[in-house]
This record gives C-alpha cells, structure tokens and sequence, in this order.
C-alpha cells in the first residue's frame, strides 16, 4: 500500500516538475487495452468517491445516484479518453507532431488520475465563488496537461502548442464571460451553480 502511494506521489510529482521524463517514455506496443481499462477503473473511483462524498454529506441514497456512480462516471471516462485523444490528433497535425493514435491514447490514459480529482474537486464547490475558483484551476490544469502530451508524448513544436493552448484559453474564457458558464457549471456542480443562479 505504502508503494504504490509513493508511486502515485511521484508520478503527480513528475507530471508538475518533469513532465518531459514522464510522458517521454509513454512508447507505442501495440496494446491499447490497458490505456482504456485504466480510464475505465478511474472514472469508476471517481464515481465511487463522489457518491461516497454526498452520502456524507446527507444526500439521499439513491438508484439513480448508484448507477451515475458505477455505470455512467466510468462509461464517460473511457469516452472522455477518446474525445480528447481525437482532439491531440487535431492539435499534432496543426503543430506538425507525430500522427500515432496508440501514443496519443496513452498519454492521455496515463493522467486519468485526474478524472476522480476533478470529480472530487468539482463535489467540494459549495457555493458560487467556490465553484468559479475550482472550473477555473481543473481547466486550466486540463490545459496545462494537454500541453505537455503534445509536446513530449506527439513531439509537436512547442511554440505551435503553445498558441493553440492559448486558444483554448480565450475559448474558455468566452465561455465563462457569457451566459454558457451556468450550464458549463451545472455539469461540474448542479448546487453550487444554483447559488449563482439566486
């Protein structure tokens, strides 16, 4: 147990402070299973500890809120994992990067331990400045993440990726500038956003 929390320590570690060491060595083996079961197991934590988190709460136990748990949280991961994995490819032929898929896939795979973060961060928000500070620091980390995948994982030219990450962040701030942030809200945290909304 103390192992593989020192390993999951210092992977996080070397995400922040190495990322090129980290996601150099994501290697291309032609086994693409692992990288989905692994956004599939996350996602499931996730749900899991969410659902955890609102029966602490007070929250009602429901079905609903079980199968959202279990079921959807996971299912999402693995789609999240392939949306993204579409949009790396994009981001590679736009900054002239290697064009691998399989690479592309495990790079993202090998950060989904973001997902039940970003899960359990988003559940923390309480109110309406709580949940503009935490949608602001999950999606620029996305960004930040997203970043380092390309540039060391698809080997695209830095100052590209670094142009089309500043378009994703003058996109999201369009987005929390109009009136598309209370619905971009509602998906992260239905009752904090409602405090925005009185």
């Amino acid at each position: 147990m103390k192992t593989r929390k020192r390993n999951w320590f210092k992977r996080l570690t070397d995400i922040f402070f190495r990322p090129k060491y980290f996601f150099s060595k994501i290697v291309a083996d032609g086994k693409m299973e692992d990288a989905m079961l692994r956004a599939f197991l996350w996602g499931l934590i996730g749900g899991v500890l969410v659902l955890i988190m609102q029966l602490v709460r007070g929250n009602p136990f429901t079905f609903l809120s079980l199968f959202k748990a279990i079921i959807v949280c996971p299912v999402v991961a693995v789609v999240l994992l392939f949306v993204f994995a579409g949009l790396m490819m994009l981001v590679s032929e736009i900054t002239m990067g290697d064009r691998d898929w399989e690479i592309a896939v495990k790079g993202l795979a090998s950060i989904f331990f973001v997902y039940p973060l970003t899960l359990i961060m988003n559940t923390l928000a309480f109110n309406c400045t709580s949940i503009w500070v935490i949608s602001i620091a999950t999606d620029l980390y996305i960004l930040f993440l997203l970043y380092n995948i390309a540039v060391y994982c698809l080997h695209c030219k830095k100052i590209s990726v670094m142009f089309v990450v500043i378009v994703g962040a003058v996109f999201l701030a369009t987005v929390y500038l109009s009136d598309y942030r209370t619905l971009w809200f509602f998906v992260k945290n239905i009752h904090a956003t409602l405090t925005c909304l009185s």
